[in-house]
């Protein structure tokens, strides 16, 4: 007799102890606040750790801004690359397998040096990493002294590789 009541009072407690962990959960979940969208990166910020890239390029805030400088040129080419393809392939109408295999893959040198007309910038190839960022740190550096406004990192990188890196062809 003993047993059984043991073995009923383990149980409710365990019931007991799931609901209460149940309900725990649910009110740590309705007082965590919503996703905000990602923080945009102000152009006065970009700057904060360019000026340092001078005169320490290896540190931490040398390498933060070589490296934005370096994903937005990567990303804005490999974007316009794929829409371009997919865009290319839109207007050829329906595809095989083995087309659709060829266009999803990572796009060409071709196809990168193509998209990146539709970026409005174009970089040339071999150019340096380096000769670019300082380009654009230049005109960074210019357009905070100049400029009261403080605009979005993203938009004051591509102005300069629009304004330094036009496409001629």
């Amino acid at each position: 007799m003993y047993q059984k009541f043991k073995r009923s009072n383990l149980l409710n407690t365990t019931k007991i102890t799931s609901k209460l962990a149940c309900a725990l959960l649910t009110l740590q979940l309705m007082s965590v606040s919503t996703a905000n969208a990602l923080e945009v990166l102000s152009a006065k910020e970009l700057a904060s750790h360019c000026a340092l890239l001078s005169t320490n390029p290896q540190g931490v805030d040398g390498q933060y801004c070589v490296r934005y400088i370096q994903g937005f040129i990567d990303g804005a080419i490999a974007t316009d690359a794929r829409v371009m393809l997919n865009a290319e392939n839109a207007i050829s109408g329906n595809e095989s397998f083995s087309e659709r295999a060829l266009r999803t893959r990572m796009p060409s040198r071709v196809d990168r040096s193509r998209a990146a007309k539709l970026a409005g910038f174009c970089l040339g190839d071999p150019l340096p990493l380096r000769d670019v960022v300082d380009v654009v740190v230049a005109d960074l550096t210019a357009q905070q002294v100049s400029d009261a406004k403080d605009e979005p990192a993203m938009e004051v990188v591509y102005k300069s590789l629009l304004k330094n890196y036009p496409c001629t062809q």
